[in-house]
This record gives C-alpha cells, structure tokens and sequence, in this order.
C-alpha cells in the first residue's frame, strides 16, 4: 500500500516539476525577446476582422466546396 502512495505522490511531483520547468522556459524566452527587441510588451492581434473581397469570399466558398468532400467519413 505504501508503494502505491510514493508511487502517486513521486508523480505529482514530476508533474509540478515538468510545469514548473515550462514556466521557467516561457519566462526566460520572454527575457530573451526583450534583450533581442529592446521591448518587454507583447505585440497584441487587433481584434478586427478583415473583410474580404467578393473575389476572395467566392475563391474561399469554392474551394471550401472541393474539400468537403475530403473530410467526410468513409465506411
């Protein structure tokens, strides 16, 4: 029984280390973004969508219609 408990608490350990260990990367990649750019901030998408062209909106139905059929089940 006691093996059962070391065995679940050394894995909740190696998981606490493993996030743990990500979190060190993003932040020590951040710092190096900072040093490379100069710029600690965090270049934000802006949240408005781009309107397509007629064109483009026919181009896109188009091809959307010619891979439908890709990814249908098969039997």
């Amino acid at each position: 029984m006691s093996q059962i408990v070391w065995g679940l608490l050394a894995f909740f350990v190696r998981v606490i280390d493993f996030v743990l260990d990500i979190a060190l990367l993003v932040s020590r990649m951040r710092e190096l973004a900072r040093m490379w750019t100069g710029s600690d901030k965090i270049v934000e998408v802006p949240a408005t969508v781009k309107i397509l062209t007629p064109a483009a909106q026919r181009t896109l139905a188009e091809a959307e219609q010619r891979n439908h059929f890709l990814y249908l089940p098969r039997k």
